[in-house]
């Protein structure tokens, strides 16, 4: 659905974007993420056809988007994290002029606009004016706004930004449902937990250039060169510890109150032979299972930010 090859984006010496490849599938959500400054909204904006690349390709449905703008803007549909928005219209107004922006007609409109409303949780708000919503209610306007002429390419540019917890909840199910309906979606943000919860892949992004890309789990297992262990036992014992300690697949044992945690660096024999070793020396063994990274740590691993 979207390929980027070998895209820079230069503004004189300084290289926004550099060099950068990617490829996504068609029914994907996929996040961006990145630190301030790495290059994500400015890749989107290209992506949007709102900027071009100093060099290199995109390419929407096989589409080459430079040479065909108005075309891939009839696939495509760009919410941005800054967004105007008319405040002396009342929502459905608002739509209605976004509707005639994309070229619907006016029994299309009445068909689509309904149902938006409804998508996007703003069906009791269609007689209000767009400047007495929340911020949280204006993005999903925006998002809706987005979608007016059913594109199957949405680039979403930190769609909950400023959100309260409730309304980042909302927008993570609007998402959902959308992927449901086929949408392919390439979101960017800094809520890292909410992206793994949601992204089928990631791209991690610093100075212009995708340092990682895959799954989260995918991406966990290069960063990740040991397991992390948490083992759980019924009353904690020095034995314990002491039997951990004399394998050579095991380090940096530690304990609280309720568990042992420690790395792990052999395989699933060695992870038979451990319970059974700690099982015949009567350690009673509750749990002994893998402790999983999130994207926070995994971003923080492979990034730099500002140490160079």
């Amino acid at each position: 659905m979207l390929r980027l090859e070998n895209v820079t984006k230069k503004y004189g010496k300084f290289i926004a974007v550099n060099n950068l490849s990617l490829e996504i599938e068609e029914g994907e959500i996929f996040g961006f993420v990145g630190p301030n400054g790495a290059g994500k909204t400015t890749t989107l904006k290209m992506i949007a056809t709102l900027l071009q690349p100093t060099s290199g390709n995109i390419f929407i449905d096989n589409i080459e988007v430079s040479q065909n703008v108005k075309k891939v803007r009839g696939i495509m549909g760009y919410m941005p994290d800054f967004f105007g928005v008319y405040d002396d219209l009342k929502v459905s107004e608002y739509l209605d002029f976004y509707g005639d922006v994309a070229g619907l007609s006016k029994e299309e409109k009445l068909q689509v606009i309904p149902d938006l409303l409804e998508l996007v949780d703003l069906k009791n708000k269609k007689s209000e004016y767009v400047d007495s919503l929340s911020r949280g209610m204006k993005q999903r306007l925006c998002l809706a706004r987005s979608l007016i002429h059913n594109p199957r390419l949405l680039i979403l540019d930190e769609p909950a930004s400023g959100m309260d917890p409730r309304a980042r909840v909302q927008m993570k199910e609007i998402l959902k449902e959308l992927r449901r309906m086929g949408k392919t979606i390439l979101i960017s943000s800094h809520i890292l937990p909410e992206l793994s919860e949601l992204c089928t892949n990631i791209g991690i992004i610093e100075r212009g250039q995708i340092i990682e890309s895959g799954s989260v789990d995918e991406i966990m297992r290069k960063v990740n060169k040991t397991n992390n262990i948490r083992l759980t036992v019924l009353d904690f014992t020095e034995k314990a510890m002491k039997l951990l300690k004399e394998e050579p697949v095991v380090g940096n044992v530690y304990n609280d109150d309720k568990s042992i945690e420690f790395n792990f660096e052999g395989g699933d024999k060695e992870i038979v032979y451990l319970i059974k070793k700690l099982v015949n020396n009567d350690v009673p063994v509750l749990s002994f299972k893998p402790i999983e990274s999130n994207l926070e740590e995994i971003f923080m691993k492979v990034t730099k930010g500002d140490e160079e």
